[in-house]
């Protein structure tokens, strides 16, 4: 499991995110996931973009301590220094951060949203009524995407009224709490609409997912 999920989600939090979720589907036919990822993306542009900054950097620095103009012996310490720079960029998600747009990581969130919706297959319950929570850390975004059968009764508002309460609760550093309350929120919305039949079963599994887009 990704460290930044550890430190992100207790044990003990996300063994009650799945209590949870258990408790807010016993009344529904509705099913809700919850996803919490350590990045969206890989960002391989920011990579090699953020890795060559730091390289060329450092090889103009090092040209100066040694007091040196010829063109080689910089690019020699440049591609050296890039090496290094470009794998320690990859690793450390913090120094990648300035070299990614707010769009772009809106975007990958928005591809990695609607693809696990369908990897997870949320999309496949019998009255289309699945509902993914997903918190991807890097990017610090949160995003609801629920099935045509429960967005055809639930405004857009009410899933950016979900969203809003996981991010809040994300920076007062009660994230546990916060998206448990969101799964909380989410069942009461399909127990309205899609109450439990007696032929109900557990189309999706209650374990929450981790770490499995890009950590």
């Amino acid at each position: 499991m990704s460290d930044k999920i550890q430190k992100f989600l207790t044990a003990a939090q996300r063994l009650e995110i799945e209590n949870r979720v258990k408790a807010a589907e016993s009344s529904t036919s509705g099913e809700i996931v919850v996803m919490a990822v350590g990045a969206s993306s890989t960002y391989p542009a920011a990579t090699i973009t953020g890795g060559g900054t730091f390289a060329l950097l450092l090889a103009l620095a090092a040209s100066v301590l040694l007091r040196s103009e010829h063109l080689w012996l910089f690019l020699t310490l440049f591609a050296l220094f890039f090496i290094a720079a470009h794998e320690i960029v990859k690793r450390v998600p913090v120094l990648k951060r300035p070299f990614v747009s707010r769009r772009e990581m809106a975007e990958e969130v928005d591809e990695a949203v609607l693809t696990s919706f369908y990897s997870r297959n949320v999309h496949e319950t019998r009255d289309r009524t699945g509902i993914l929570i997903y918190v991807s850390l890097f990017e610090h975004r949160v995003r609801v995407l629920a099935d045509k059968g429960i967005n055809a009764k639930v405004g857009q508002e009410t899933w950016s009224e979900i969203v809003d309460m996981i991010t809040k609760g994300i920076h007062e550093k009660r994230q546990g709490e916060a998206i448990c309350s969101a799964v909380e929120r989410c069942g009461m919305l399909l127990q309205s609409h899609f109450p439990r039949s007696g032929d109900d079963r557990n189309e999706l599994g209650d374990v929450m997912i981790i770490g499995s887009r890009h950590d």
